[in-house]
């Protein structure tokens, strides 16, 4: 099956002379698979169509920022109800309180929350607020986990940073790097160690309960459970970061699989049901830090943002049907059966990060239980797969570090046609490799 995308050439050599590298974002480059972006025109329902008029299943799903699939009714329905009374107020509005109390009637473990305009500020301000009630200076992060681009937390970041091979990025001063320990996700013994070593100057510890930036990687049974004990031992905070996980795998946080109490819990993607957004949340006594009860300060004038927050209660509403999760989750799990079953017959080593209804793929022999393992996964091979992906009509990420996340939108159709091109392309993937 054979695509044009020369419009979508034409529009990256326009976009180079005026965007920097010709991308919003470096995770829309396609420097780590060769070629370039494929430019999209609109999607629908589990679908998106490019300027050259070509139509992928979409498993991008913005990153995990949408479950609901594209122009889903309610959540357009809920914008357009709200856009002509005006969007932006600087001045607070019925929506973001009810916003703001769906999620913590469904996030029993936190009380209160304060909205941002996205992931990135919800991480820096929870870090603030850990370093605030603490007194403490030290974070503990897990080496290629990725917590937006602030300063702090790209020492070690994964995602698109670890795509571009930038191990921290330049313009962070020493003192800022001095402020961050990194340690391998997964690994009992060096969190041991560094707690043991520097626990009682440690404000919080900063971990994606299931990890979505180098794959999909769940924890070892007793990891997160080690966090929360030696964590509370020193007197840190642990701070999970759910912009990706919360609402994506069950209703809620997925402190609810894991039977665990975090001290702060971050959202973000679709809680604006695809619209820009970021939170954070903890227990009544660590939010009343915050300003203006408290002395640590954040603002912001899009936050709150009335179609976000319209946007965001149309898609948790959504998200309450129930079979939801279910669904999605088997969905994958029929997908990830198909990959693992045609990489053996056609003897390519894969591994397949799984969790709910995301999935990773990395071509290597070795589980994938921390970062080092995905950067040792064969990224020629990701970057065939990758592109064969496309001809076939599947949109994924061009990277070897992020997920395919399975929207609400797909039907059984389209993960039939899945099935039925992956079994191609690991077919057209043997035949290469035996060239």
């Amino acid at each position: 099956m054979h695509k044009d995308f020369d419009q979508s050439s034409y529009l990256y050599d326009r976009s180079q002379r005026f965007l920097a590298g010709g991308v919003n974002s470096p995770s829309r480059a396609f420097n780590a698979v060769g070629g370039h972006p494929v430019f999209i025109s609109r999607g629908s329902g589990p679908y998106l169509y490019d300027v050259d008029g070509n139509r992928y299943i979409d498993f991008l799903c913005a990153y995990g920022a949408l479950i609901l699939g594209h122009g889903h009714p309610a959540v357009t329905a809920a914008v357009e109800a709200q856009l002509p009374h005006g969007t932006v107020y600087g001045a607070p509005t019925e929506l973001e309180a009810r916003l703001a109390e769906l999620l913590c009637r469904h996030i029993p473990i936190i009380d209160q929350v304060r909205f941002n305009a996205s992931g990135t500020e919800a991480v820096m301000t929870a870090i603030r607020l850990a370093r605030g009630v603490t007194g403490r200076r030290l974070i503990l992060k897990f080496t290629g986990s990725y917590h937006g681009h602030s300063d702090l937390v790209l020492i070690a970041a994964g995602s698109g940073s670890s795509t571009l091979g930038i191990e921290d990025s330049l313009g962070i001063p020493p003192e800022v790097k001095a402020g961050v320990i990194s340690i391998p996700y997964n690994n009992p013994a060096a969190l041991r160690q560094a707690m043991a070593e520097r626990g009682d100057e440690i404000a919080a510890v900063l971990v994606e309960p299931v990890v979505g930036n180098f794959g999909i990687v769940p924890p070892v049974p007793g990891f997160l459970e080690l966090i929360e004990e030696l964590a509370q031992a020193s007197g840190a905070l642990v701070i999970w970061d759910e912009v990706i996980t919360a609402f994506r795998f069950t209703y809620g946080s997925v402190s609810s699989l894991f039977h665990l109490r975090p001290d702060i819990i971050t959202l973000g993607k679709l809680i604006g049901g695809g619209l820009p957004i970021g939170a954070y949340g903890a227990r009544r006594e660590i939010m009343s830090a915050v300003a203006p009860l408290g002395g640590v300060y954040q603002d912001g004038t899009f936050a709150g943002n009335p179609l976000s927050m319209a946007a965001g209660l149309a898609c948790l509403s959504a998200l309450a049907t129930p079979g939801i999760y279910e669904r999605l989750a088997g969905y994958a799990a029929r997908l990830v059966a198909v990959i693992k079953s045609a990489a053996q017959k056609h003897g390519i080593p894969v591994h397949v990060g799984h969790f709910g209804g995301a999935f990773s793929v990395h071509f290597t022999a070795e589980p994938v239980l921390d970062s080092a393992a995905c950067d040792r996964a064969d990224s020629s091979t990701f970057a065939e797969f990758f592109h064969l992906c496309l001809e076939e009509g599947l949109l994924i990420a061009p990277s070897k570090y992020e997920a395919w996340f399975v929207s609400a939108a797909l039907g059984e159709d389209d993960v039939a046609y899945t099935e039925e091109a992956l079994e191609r392309i690991f077919a057209r993937l043997n035949t290469s490799r035996q060239r």
